[in-house]
């Protein structure tokens, strides 16, 4: 009997996806999940704000008026109704603090989460320990959804105000994950370095040879750079992450990953990556007392040509391939031992007047 539906033709076509398989490690294809993630899916927030003790003078006790409030509060419901905060004036082992926790998509209850801590005003956490606190949603009127205490954790010595608080807050409420919307649908959102409109048409093209019956409607839909969104039939619903599972596994050839013409500069660390085959227009560069001009060929220095300069580089399109490449200009700082700082320069100045092709990203 004749089945439909992606784990029937996933089966059916398992001898192809072996081939590709086999390919992968020469071509170092990946899989749909490295590239995208599911819009609905995403990691959530927790916040709060609570009181660090324990401290040895370094809080923001005695005429920080929030914080004593705050203390005021807690003594009232947990100690005696009768202190005053005139008899905690000189309370500096306590502290006010923020508190943030980042929760990871599908996140339970009884689940224990890291808890972020940040004090208002108290000079230093360190030695602190964070009195029982409810975390919420960080919209008004939410729910709560975390309780938090635990010892405080400085990871920086350099900024003693700021720690954190090892699996602090224990979740109360669960956070299901919402996969589909109202429609049905699941929306594929690219991940920023591969977010263009063919690589977005290719992964639509690449989900409905999938799912999608060769003479049917198309299921996966790519509505801009970043979004792909699949309408998942209605048999597959009751199986839904099996049928999530196929797609995110999925390998995507090289040759179909399109990011675009794109250099990326760390200027911290001196680090200059940048896609295949990114074009330059012919130019002449002079920086640092070196010389690199892109615009015709010249002799390498020699006993016949003394003359020619040997710190600099000459040649356009040197492999025949059409043009000059960055790869080539590249290959020219190497010459010509070029530092990091230099070679960015170079780059940036490129890339203002025009000269280079491509995406410019500074980190």
């Amino acid at each position: 009997m004749k089945r439909n539906g992606l784990n029937h033709q996933i089966k059916i076509s398992s001898a192809a996806v072996m081939v590709a398989l086999l390919f992968a490690g020469s071509t170092h294809a990946v899989q749909v999940q490295d590239l995208t993630r599911i819009k609905g899916a995403e990691s959530n927030k927790l916040v709060g704000m609570g009181i660090v003790v324990g401290l040895k003078g370094t809080g923001d006790g005695g005429k920080f008026e929030p914080s004593m409030r705050a203390l005021a509060e807690v003594t009232k419901r947990l100690i005696d109704p009768s202190t005053v905060a005139l008899e905690m004036k000189n309370a500096k082992n306590v502290a006010l603090v923020t508190l943030t926790a980042n929760l990871k998509p599908g996140v339970v209850e009884g689940d224990k989460v890291d808890v972020h801590v940040s004090a208002v005003a108290a000079s230093s956490l360190k030695g602190g320990r964070l009195f029982m606190v409810p975390m919420t949603g960080p919209l008004p009127n939410s729910p709560v959804y975390a309780f938090a205490e635990g010892g405080v954790i400085i990871e920086d010595d350099e900024t003693p105000t700021v720690g954190v608080v090892r699996n602090g807050a224990q979740m109360t409420k669960s956070v299901y994950v919402r996969y589909l919307d109202e429609a049905g649908r699941m929306t594929l959102v690219l991940n920023d370095a591969v977010a263009t409109l063919p690589m977005a048409n290719n992964l639509a093209n690449l989900i409905n040879g999938l799912i999608a019956s060769p003479t049917g409607p198309k299921l996966a839909v790519a509505v801009d750079q970043k979004n792909v969104v699949v309408a998942v039939p209605e048999h597959e619903r009751r199986n839904l992450s099996s049928f999530i599972s196929g797609i995110l596994q999925t390998y995507v050839a090289p040759e179909m990953i399109n990011t675009g013409a794109r250099v990326v500069i760390n200027e911290k660390t001196g680090t200059i990556v940048f896609s295949h085959n990114i074009q330059i227009s012919p130019v002449g560069i002079t920086h640092a007392g070196m010389t690199i001009n892109m615009i015709t060929p010249q002799p390498e220095p020699d006993e016949q040509n003394p003359k020619v300069e040997r710190n600099s580089f000459v040649g356009i399109d040197p492999d025949g391939r059409g043009g000059a490449r960055l790869a080539d200009l590249v290959r020219a700082f190497n010459q010509l031992k070029v530092e990091a700082k230099d070679r960015i320069a170079i780059i940036r100045e490129m890339h203002k007047h025009g000269a280079l092709h491509a995406q410019l990203i500074i980190e």
